[in-house]
């Protein structure tokens, strides 16, 4: 039985306030969870502000004390039997924003390791085209790209005028989608062969990009080059960079690398992380197919290239800004 009311209030009271601020914490973060030490004191808060609750109503306590500690009790319970219906619903928005960065950073050695790839395809491309310029016929993966910059150059810009894509924005742009997707699950997908399919997607696409934009670059067609890939390249490249850190995370899984779990363990822990991954990269390419049919075909004088080069880097640096930022915690 409580002898001093106003003593015991005076001691519990902390620990009331500290399971309240915890709830409010859960409840604002649907995603949340606990750690161990966590749940523990968590539990030990619940069980105390129980028996609390019991001592007060025993004596019949002041209302306003027992109806606090009877709403932080009630919410606990409702916490820890997880009656709440908003865990289990879907949510895009914070997926995209909170959960896909968040898994992306948890991930940078992959992420790494799949930019050094493609960079040394690049340097690869550059290379060969510097030392054999018909090596070209051999590299490029459309032929378009076999002719004479200049020519293609001239060629784009007077189709500019003439609106070559009006009618059939929305088509190409949607073969611009399935192409990059194909491409983006094929960099995921080869993950299986223990890393080294990945790895050569990534080196193949580097050395693709390498070459083109040496070729343009010598013939002086820089300025073509640049408003023509960044508008959509700022995200399309990064996408599938992205696309082979996520395959580089499952290869990480089946080979295991000193890891004591067993393989079936492994590829289950990375399954979500991998999923959300290839996600993310899929809305990506849908923006990128979106941006790359409707403003990176138009060429100037219809579009001066400085504006579609500003256009590209402020994507890029908000991509950036996304990708190491967003879903942090104010501390971090």
């Amino acid at each position: 039985m409580i002898v001093d009311l106003r003593r015991f209030v005076l001691v519990e009271e902390p620990y009331w306030k500290e399971l309240d601020a915890l709830l409010t914490k859960l409840e604002g973060d649907t995603a949340g969870s606990l750690t161990l030490e966590q749940a523990q004191r968590f539990h030990y808060l619940y069980e105390r502000s129980i028996s609390a609750l019991a001592r007060i109503e025993a004596i019949g306590a002041e209302s306003e004390t027992r109806r606090y500690v009877e709403a932080i009790v009630a919410r606990a319970y409702a916490e820890m039997q997880e009656t709440r219906e908003s865990r289990n619903r879907l949510r895009p928005w914070e997926w995209f924003s909170r959960t896909f960065p968040q898994v992306f950073r948890a991930h940078l050695y992959a992420f790494w390791l799949s930019v050094g790839l493609t960079l040394a395809g690049t340097a690869f491309g550059c290379l060969a085209m510097a030392i054999d310029g018909d090596a070209k016929r051999v590299i490029m993966p459309f032929s378009h790209l076999n002719d004479d910059p200049r020519k293609r150059v001239f060629q784009e810009e007077e189709m500019g005028r003439s609106n070559k894509l009006e009618g059939n924005k929305s088509t190409f742009s949607a073969q611009l989608m399935t192409n990059n997707t194909r491409v983006a699950l094929t960099t995921l997908a080869f993950g299986i062969t223990w890393g080294v399919g990945t790895a050569i997607v990534l080196f193949y696409n580097g050395v693709t990009l390498g070459a083109v934009c040496w070729d343009y670059v010598m013939a002086g067609q820089s300025r073509f080059l640049a408003g023509w890939l960044l508008p959509h390249g700022s995200i399309e490249i990064p996408a599938i960079v992205l696309a082979g850190q996520a395959g580089l995370i499952f290869a990480g899984a089946l080979i295991g690398w000193g890891s004591r779990k067993t393989r079936a363990t492994r590829l289950r822990e990375v399954l979500g992380d991998v999923m959300t991954l290839i996600g993310g990269v899929a809305v990506m390419l849908v923006w990128a197919g979106i941006i790359e049919a409707f403003f990176s075909q138009y060429h100037a004088p219809v579009l001066p290239y400085e504006w579609k080069i500003l256009f590209g880097m402020v994507e890029l640096i908000l991509l950036v800004l996304f990708l190491a930022r967003a879903g942090a915690s104010p501390r971090a």
